[in-house]
């Protein structure tokens, strides 16, 4: 670190390995921002994974043994933690969840640093308050205490607002790194799994939990074509419960369950895949919806949540109703048999993404927050 670099602390629920949404916009922010140092403290959550480590542009700690109960940890130790590593000109809490105690924790210690609050929830606002309401009180602190909020929809702003926030916030989005979605790579999802060549495939990058409404993409399987294979790719508490109904439904042979992918690997699951869905209940923004728009792959969602601000009906995508499979089934059926409409939406989805979403644009802007 220069003089001249501003030191900056992330209090982050979880990183790589594990990744998701928030995880891959701290990697893509951080390494863009090369005048500032950063430095956090995570959860370790498994015993295999070191206390320490540089990871890109982050100087990683992890807090606790190893287990879940190191998100407690986390909010516990991790303030303290934290200032035996010295001062900071910015703290920075990755959502309100443990992070977010954890660094109201941090600055009730240090009034005098800027908190930078960011939120990516994508529960429901009451999936959220089911965990928290014992401590209400002091979770609305986490917004109440903040210098800055930086929330990736205008949903969530509002949200913060709900929440009694007084501070200045600003709507900054998930990027995507559209060249590394858009170039071609060596191979794609039908050769990983060994697809026919007729066959029309719907791809889905969801963790398997019940916001995210795969049963009911599932269930739209049934009024598909069967021609039509879905592959699944993620995983999460629904894992079992999707995969017996996908076998009651007598749907194994057309129905993919691939599991985990690693983040790097994700383009070869989105090339020449002919529709996306998600079909959520609940959603913050949602950037496996972008990173399919930057393969060219035309997306069926619902109006929920942040999903609007990048989905316009017939111009960006397809909107389907929640939790309505035979819906969901006719919105992938259009796209699969309307060639103008399908090469629309992938035109204007690629050139959305590249016009506002590209992770140069919202580094920059993360920078001036920071």
């Amino acid at each position: 670190m220069t003089p001249a670099q501003k030191r900056i602390l992330i209090f982050s629920t979880a990183y790589d390995p594990f990744i998701g949404g928030a995880e891959v916009a701290l990697k893509e922010i951080t390494k863009r921002i090369t005048d500032m140092s950063f430095v956090m403290i995570t959860a370790r959550l498994r015993k295999d994974l070191p206390v320490r480590e540089t990871i890109g542009a982050i100087d990683v700690h992890r807090i606790g043994r190893g287990n879940g109960f190191d998100k407690y940890r986390l909010i516990l130790n991790g303030p303290a933690y934290a200032e035996r590593l010295g001062a900071y000109d910015t703290v920075w809490a990755m959502m309100a969840s443990y992070a977010g105690f954890a660094a109201l924790r941090y600055k009730k210690r240090r009034p005098q640093v800027p908190y930078l609050l960011t939120l990516q929830e994508g529960d429901s606002r009451f999936d959220i308050y089911k965990h928290v309401w014992w401590c209400w009180w002091y979770f609305k602190q986490i917004f109440h205490r903040a210098d800055r909020i930086q929330a990736i929809s205008s949903y969530l702003a509002a949200w913060a607002k709900t929440l009694g926030a007084t501070c200045p916030i600003g709507v900054v989005p998930n990027g995507v790194a559209v060249e590394r979605f858009a170039a071609p790579t060596q191979s794609d999802v039908r050769t990983l799994l060994a697809l026919p060549t007729a066959v029309r495939v719907v791809v889905t990058v969801s963790r398997l939990v019940p916001k995210n409404g795969v049963s009911a993409l599932v269930s739209a399987m049934v009024f598909l074509p069967g021609d039509v294979h879905l592959v699944i790719v993620g995983s999460g508490q629904e894992e079992h419960r999707i995969s017996s109904f996908i076998r009651e439904k007598k749907l194994s042979d057309r129905v993919h369950l691939v599991g985990e992918v690693m983040n790097d690997h994700l383009p070869q699951y989105l090339h020449r895949a002919d529709v996306f869905c998600r079909p959520s209940r609940t959603e913050g923004l949602g950037i496996a919806f972008l990173e399919a728009m930057a393969a060219g792959v035309p997306i069926v969602a619902p109006p929920v949540g942040g999903i609007p601000e990048f989905l316009t009906d017939g111009d960006t995508g397809l909107f389907c109703r929640v939790d309505d499979p035979k819906d969901i089934a006719e919105k992938i059926e259009r796209i699969l048999t309307d060639a103008p409409l399908r090469e629309r939406l992938q035109k204007n989805g690629l050139l959305l993404v590249k016009e506002k979403y590209q992770w140069d644009f919202i580094a920059q802007k993360m920078k001036h927050l920071l």
